[in-house]
């Protein structure tokens, strides 16, 4: 149960990184980049699963995939509904 915690915790790390890398070239913050990213994990792990493609599958490149794409699609909602902050 730990190792499943600290697993989806890395993953959302990783994720949220990558992702805020992709969408604003900038983090939001280590706890958001972490939430963003878990949930961005289930939300790609469910809608690959919709389309009939494995979801997340483990500590893998496929599931890193997944979980990216996932936190993308979070922080575009994210933005759009928070708006854009401009920041010197």
């Amino acid at each position: 149960m730990l190792m499943s915690i600290i697993f989806w915790c890395v993953l959302g790390l990783v994720a949220g990184f990558v992702a805020n890398e992709i969408v604003s070239g900038r983090g939001e913050g280590v706890f958001l980049d972490i939430t963003l990213g878990i949930v961005g994990a289930l939300l790609g792990g469910w809608i690959f699963h919709a389309i009939g493609a494995p979801g997340v599958t483990g500590f893998d490149v496929w599931s890193l995939f997944v979980a990216v794409f996932g936190a993308v699609m979070c922080l575009v909602i994210w933005h759009a509904v928070r708006g854009r902050v401009s920041r010197p």
